[in-house]
């Protein structure tokens, strides 16, 4: 009997054990959960900053300030960012920010059990349940805002993605009209020096006339002077001939009137 009574007390004393331990890792699972919503919180506000930071560059420096729940929006923001972008903000804006001015708590439970009935409105009544504070009413305008929530936050996901589609497409059109340009000047720059060239080579067909037509003048500079004693001699050979002729024509008039007064 004493042994039976000491292994019931062993046994007991081993589920106390094992119940104890099972609380514990219980809390500790339940703080790493919450560490871990909360995280993931951060996280997407870090990400809707960065979104926010790409999309304006103007006014990020205000954007990163913003608090990590509360959501404040600035007016000036607005003109430049897409629609879908600004629609979203000012819902998170003028609702309680990304859990819908629930707390944590609450929120992630309404979205367990949402999830789990597949966004059915027959888990509102188990919502209650695990909700601390919130009527039938609360989680029925709760689901709405979470369903409006849900559009615009793909709406503005899609945005985004065309916004990076768009930029990605302008810089691949910088990047043809860049080549396309270099491409038009190199062109340009071919055709200068095709110009310059034939500039040059105009000139040099002038350069080399203008030196034939110099050593031509002087070719014949140099053989002028032959040419005009050549000349003299001519002219005083003819002269010559000249005064003979004349000569022989005086005497042959002396003869013909000299035989003629014979004759008489």
């Amino acid at each position: 009997s004493s042994v039976v009574d000491k292994l019931k007390d062993m046994m007991e004393e081993i589920e106390n054990a094992i119940n104890a331990f099972k609380e514990e890792q219980k809390q500790i699972y339940e703080q790493l959960l919450k560490d871990e919503k909360a995280a993931s919180n951060e996280l997407s506000v870090f990400e809707r900053k960065v979104e926010l930071w790409a999309l304006s560059s103007s006014t990020t420096k205000k954007v990163l300030k913003l608090p990590s729940v509360k959501v404040s929006f600035d007016k000036k923001l607005e003109n430049h960012l897409p629609e879908e972008v600004v629609e979203f903000e000012r819902l998170l804006q003028q609702t309680g920010g990304w859990q819908g001015g629930w707390d944590d708590y609450n929120h992630q439970n309404f979205l367990k059990v949402r999830t789990k009935h597949k966004g059915r409105l027959s888990y509102v009544d188990e919502a209650l349940e695990y909700l601390c504070g919130r009527t039938k009413e609360d989680i029925e305008q709760h689901d709405k805002w979470y369903q409006e929530f849900l559009i615009l936050h793909e709406r503005k996901k899609e945005s985004i993605k065309k916004w990076k589609e768009k930029q990605q497409q302008e810089k691949e059109g910088s990047l043809k009209e860049k080549e396309k340009s270099e491409k038009m000047l190199q062109e340009e720059c071919l055709q200068h020096e095709e110009a310059q060239k034939q500039k040059a080579e105009e000139r040099k067909r002038q350069q080399a006339a203008i030196e034939a037509w110099k050593k031509k003048k002087a070719i014949a500079f140099t053989r002028e002077p032959a040419s005009r004693l050549q000349l003299e001699k001519k002219e005083k050979k003819q002269q010559k001939e000249y005064q003979r002729r004349y000569h022989m024509k005086v005497l042959m008039e002396k003869y013909a009137l000299q035989k003629k007064e014979n004759e008489e």
